[in-house]
């Protein structure tokens, strides 16, 4: 038997702590629970800062059964798994973090339920076959998958090994599965993909707006609406702690008489009705008297026709600082509303969540785990941030830390990245989570708390800033910046991750929003991150890079069969590696697939769009590489003289139709004459490739040795 804590007993009683003390890694607002408590409270296991707090509710458990689970779960919370069971079973772990303790106790309440229904009341009943119709039962329902079975199966494993761990346990029997093994008992049906692997990339027409609207947010719009949120609070407190006076109620009286007399417009709020209401704070911080002495004007007879008036009349609420950031030559507001701060500093800070999400390649709970001071300003050469990770953190015993380790290799930072991380810092206390929920409620005077904002609560941020950023846009005349919806539904939090790779992978050398090369951000990640560091992004990378060569393979096999031509140093070769696309069609799935595509010399075909070629890599041969040899070509450093080009019709008709923008141009009068010619001279440099291609293209049933 596994010794319990030194501070717990044998047996519990009904005031002993559900938690070992020696165990609590986030002693805070959530106590740890009693043995007698109805909910057991999971929240002092939980160190990372943006998991969710779960909670064990015994309520939903079976009253017979009960006490009998309840005690294999304070033994599974207190001791690890006696070590006869993890023999054979490399995977498992002799603790549970708080998820995975949440997760296994809702499969045990999912079988105790099932019990009660037919009929038993003590786990002592059960035997083979009431296993045995457990299991079939589960593997019957309606998409079971072998994964999620074998996750019941083995939770319910647990269940008999912490019982027959426990002196007064009801000596339940041995589950068959963990002596036969578990194949027997699963569906046929395989589990469905899940994982950074096979989720949707964001597509292209939704990040591009998304993240052109977060990077102005950042660069353009911080200064203006942290200087309103300063202002705001300076009215805020003047409103708070000016002592109420004949003065500042004749001031206060003076200025609404005024307004009404001039018939104008009183500064007011939207109510829960959607009805303006008087604007107490901002009025009372405008004239300098207190806000209580606003409502108890609107008490006295001569004003009460001052409501209907601000019905009638709904003004704005204008802070006095001034508005400096430009979208093109405009100014992005007039002014700032003391009713709309909170929610720009929200917006604020989900574009800074955008950016530090989408150009790092961190995962969202290492996001949220930043601190403030987290990205020092180097002596020399690339910033660099230091946080922690979660997935992939173990303790000594191999076991899930809650509280994750820091990151051996700093992630590198590029510049919008940096800027970001400055504008959190400015918003949160010194020290304090960057995204510290408390801070960005934007409530009161901000003080550091031990948990960032919610997951979920981050989604509905995102989406509620993209509808903002769409209606700036179409207000501002930019109708090509809206932010369309994502055909693959919402945009979430670990999208940005793949999304980085998908894009890195299928643009090199492009653009997707002023004028931030993933080209670059590439070779910042390949020579910043050591590959133990970068925690996953580089097989990510790989998996994306290798998707595109299938793809574009895929697509020249179908072009070359259907009677398209190609030309080029390097056609006969694209021929070669097209004939191969059949072998490999469909998703690739996992990063041996990956591996054996791209580490296949035949296969290295890469499209590049913005160069109107198609690159067929040896790296023997290549011009993009001066000094170093890598495996992988610098598709922004195309070269026309390179011996591994092709190019196909569609790279033919390409350049034709630039060509024809490029002559457009080069025809207005407007435009000074040494750059028409220059535009006249690429645009006969265009034809001139087009015309070749058209000389020297083959066909794939022309002989190719």
């Amino acid at each position: 038997m596994n010794a319990l804590p030194a501070e717990l007993p044998v047996h519990p009683a009904w005031n002993t702590p559900v938690i070992a003390t020696s165990l609590v890694l986030a002693p805070g607002p959530v106590p740890v629970s009693i043995y007698a408590d109805e909910l057991w409270h999971l929240a002092p296991l939980v160190a990372n800062p943006s998991a969710t707090r779960p909670h064990l509710d015994w309520a939903r458990f079976p009253e017979a059964l009960r006490p009998q689970v309840q005690l294999a779960a304070w033994k599974m919370i207190n001791t690890p798994l006696p070590a006869s069971m993890l023999a054979g079973h490399p995977t498992w772990h002799s603790r549970l973090g708080p998820h995975g303790i949440h997760d296994t106790v809702l499969r045990w309440q999912r079988f105790t339920l099932w019990l009660h229904h037919q009929g038993f009341t003590s786990l002592d009943q059960i035997n083979d076959g009431v296993w045995v119709t457990w299991a079939d039962h589960v593997a019957r329902q309606q998409g079971a998958h072998r994964s999620t079975v074998t996750k019941d199966l083995v939770a319910l494993t647990r269940l008999w090994a912490f019982d027959s761990a426990t002196r007064a346990g009801a000596g339940m029997a041995m589950p068959p599965w963990n002596h036969l093994g578990v194949d027997d008992f699963l569906p046929t049906t395989p589990a469905p993909g899940r994982g950074e692997n096979t989720t949707e990339p964001i597509s292209p027409a939704t990040m591009g707006p998304l993240l052109i609207w977060a990077l102005r947010m950042v660069d353009d719009f911080a200064d203006d609406i942290l200087a309103a949120w300063t202002e705001s609070r300076r009215l805020a407190d003047i409103a708070a702690c000016t002592p109420a006076s004949p003065a500042s109620k004749a001031r206060l009286r003076h200025y609404l008489q005024d307004l009404i007399a001039r018939s104008q417009p009183v500064p007011s709020r939207p109510n829960a009705g959607n009805v303006h209401a008087l604007a107490n704070t901002y009025i009372a911080g405008h004239v300098g008297c207190s806000s209580s002495q606003v409502n108890g004007l609107l008490a006295a007879a001569p004003w009460q026709h001052l409501l209907a008036y601000v019905r009638n009349n709904p003004g704005p609420c204008p802070l006095s600082t001034p508005i400096t950031g430009l979208v093109g030559d405009r100014r992005w507001a007039a002014f700032i509303d003391f009713t709309e701060i909170r929610e720009l500093l929200r917006h604020l800070g989900t574009a800074c969540f955008i950016v530090l999400a989408y150009l790092t390649g961190m995962r969202p709970a290492e996001v949220l785990g930043l601190e403030s001071g987290c990205c020092p300003d180097p002596d020399g050469g690339r910033h660099l941030i230091y946080g922690r990770v979660f997935k992939s953190a173990a303790d000594a015993d191999g076991n899930h830390h809650s509280a994750g380790h820091v990151r051996e290799v700093p992630w590198v930072a590029i510049a919008p990245v940096v800027t970001a991380i400055r504008v959190l810092e400015r918003i949160v206390p010194d020290g304090g989570l960057l995204f510290d929920a408390a801070t960005h409620a934007f409530q009161n005077t901000p003080t550091a708390s031990a948990t960032s904002i919610g997951q979920e609560g981050l989604r509905r941020r995102i989406e509620a800033f993209a509808a903002w950023a769409s209606a700036l846009a179409l207000r501002l005349d930019r109708d090509h910046e809206v932010v369309p919806e994502d055909p693959y539904g919402t945009i979430g939090l670990a999208r940005f991750r793949r999304t980085l790779a998908w894009h890195i992978a299928r643009r090199p050398g492009g653009l997707v929003a002023l004028a931030i090369q993933y080209g670059h951000m590439r070779t910042t990640m390949s020579a910043g991150y050591a590959a133990r560091g970068r925690d996953g992004i580089h097989e990510l990378l790989d998996m994306e890079t290798a998707r595109a060569t299938a793809d574009t393979l895929t697509t020249l096999h179908d072009d070359l069969a259907h009677g398209a031509g190609i030309s080029g140093p390097a056609a006969r070769r694209a021929i070669h590696a097209a004939a191969h696309a059949p072998t490999f069609a469909g998703l690739i799935r996992t990063w041996r697939q990956a591996r054996d595509i791209l580490s296949n010399p035949s296969l290295t075909v890469y499209d590049n769009p913005r160069s109107l070629l198609m690159c067929v890599y040896n790296r023997d041969r290549a011009l993009c590489h001066r000094q170093d040899a890598t495996h992988a070509p610098r598709l922004d450093r195309c070269r026309p003289s390179c011996a591994n080009i092709a190019r196909t019709d569609h790279h033919a008709a390409g350049l034709l139709a630039h060509a024809k923008v490029l002559e457009e141009q080069s025809a207005s009068e407007a435009l000074p004459r040494p750059l028409a010619d220059r535009l006249a001279r690429r645009a006969g440099q265009l034809r001139e490739l087009a015309r070749r291609h058209e000389h020297d293209r083959i066909h794939h049933q022309e002989p190719t040795v």
